[in-house]
């Protein structure tokens, strides 16, 4: 899918690049049935404490009741349209059923209007069939992998994503991320076949701090041009660049320090996530 570039009528557009939303069926309304309100809390806790910094305002949005189960074993659906999600990289896809009932799905790459598609042990490998792990041939790309079997899909949700089964042996399976790790998953899990479309969101540019506000990110003040008693970066009678490790406003490590702190699912990763080259 291209990107949209914009004509350089002020300076935040002139490297605007955005997504050309040709996917997206035209006129087509979220089916309000599968939409319900979302509130905004502004980065706060239920304590009314900030816990996520530089969030509030942004333009409202309906939150899209998304089928990450799949569990409509052996009934066919078509998909109707292509649409705009406001809460996710990736477009979703409206399935009919051919009981009546309607739902979204992530839409996957190459999903056009009018595919059929199908979920269950018996569906064919093939983009936009969700089936378990275990009925798949080793090598495939998949997108919304389950880690534990029924609860739903948990890796690989956004906008371009793809994973790909390396082996299976016994009762698991493995799982190579778009990270590079490579994870181990029960083959019981279901999985979606082929790779999340909006594969161009990663080179978006958003150009400007007005469509930064409407997103519903708030400005973010570096922490070098703040005082020392403000910020660990602070001081100095210049810009100075960060000394050691860089850290958070509480002094604590903010980059390179590993995230990683559940010892019960640590067997389960074979392979850490490849580090990137710099530059």
């Amino acid at each position: 899918m291209p990107l949209k570039v914009y004509k350089a009528t002020s300076p935040s557009r002139r490297f605007r690049q955005s997504a050309s939303f040709a996917e997206i069926t035209k006129g087509k309304k979220p089916e309000r049935s599968l939409t319900e309100r979302k509130l905004r809390h502004a980065g706060r806790n239920a304590k009314g404490r900030v816990t996520t910094r530089h969030r509030g305002g942004g333009e409202k949005r309906n939150y899209r009741i998304v089928d990450f189960k799949r569990l409509k074993d052996g009934i066919p659906a078509t998909v109707r349209a292509i649409e705009y999600d406001p809460n996710r990289s990736a477009r979703l896809a409206l399935l009919f059923y051919k009981d009546g009932e309607k739902r979204y799905i992530l839409a996957p790459q190459d999903l056009k209007v009018g595919d059929v598609v199908l979920s269950g042990p018996e569906a064919e490998a093939r983009v936009g069939n969700c089936l378990p792990l275990e009925h798949m041939p080793t090598g495939t790309t998949i997108h919304g992998v389950e880690l534990q079997p029924g609860r739903g899909a948990q890796l690989v949700r956004s906008a371009g994503g793809a994973a790909q089964l390396v082996a299976k042996e016994g009762e698991y399976a493995q799982i190579r991320l778009p990270s590079g790790g490579i994870r181990v998953v029960p083959v019981r899990c279901r999985a979606t076949v082929g790779q999340i479309g909006n594969v161009e969101h990663e080179n978006r540019k958003i150009g400007g701090a007005g469509h930064r506000r409407r997103m519903g990110w708030r400005p973010a003040v570096r922490g070098v041009v703040m005082s020392p008693r403000d910020h660990p970066h602070g001081g100095g009678e210049a810009k100075s660049p960060v000394g050691g490790q860089a850290q958070t406003p509480w002094g604590k490590p903010a980059m390179g320090l590993k995230t990683r702190r559940n010892p019960k699912t640590d067997r389960f990763v074979t392979e850490r996530p490849r580090k990137r080259k710099s530059k």
